[in-house]
């Protein structure tokens, strides 16, 4: 383990932390969960958005954001909301997806807290510490912010 770089490191902890949530989601109640969800969701956390502005943001085509759409319309996660020009469709999370936002943070909460206990507090805010700085110093900051990091393809 020691051979592999700090961005390895990191992105295999990440895996694993949201490996270790979809595990938590579904036992939650949240069947269907896919981490692959999050990406779409993500943008509509701060509002409602057309199918084409979720494409712009997540980088795909709009053929792939409805796509996308349409499965977690499917699953409940999401609904339309009213809108008077009906060629632009309006996204946004619904009762469900809400519940579903909520429950993943608090099971990233619990992950922390276990992570601080094991690990010690001090540990944990020098490693965030370490990788705000690489994640600054590599552009990715401002990314992150925007929620404009791509899922990985």
């Amino acid at each position: 383990m020691s051979a592999l770089d700090l961005g390895h490191l990191a992105l295999f902890l990440g895996l694993r932390v949201n490996e270790l949530v979809v595990t938590r989601m579904t036992r939650a109640g949240f069947t269907n969960v896919r981490e692959s969800h999050g990406y779409l969701i993500q943008h509509l956390i701060e509002s409602e958005r057309s199918i084409t502005e979720l494409a712009r943001r997540m980088e795909v085509s709009q053929q792939a954001a409805s796509k996308s759409v349409a499965e977690l319309v499917r699953l409940g996660v999401l609904e339309e909301s009213p809108n008077k020009d009906r060629r632009a469709k309006r996204i946004r999370l619904s009762a469900k997806g809400w519940k579903a936002v909520h429950a993943s943070r608090k099971i990233r909460v619990g992950i922390h807290e276990n992570l601080c206990r094991t690990v010690g507090e001090r540990s944990v805010a020098h490693a965030k510490r370490t990788l705000i700085t690489c994640l600054d110093q590599l552009g990715a900051t401002s990314r992150i912010k925007g929620r404009r990091l791509r899922q990985p393809s």
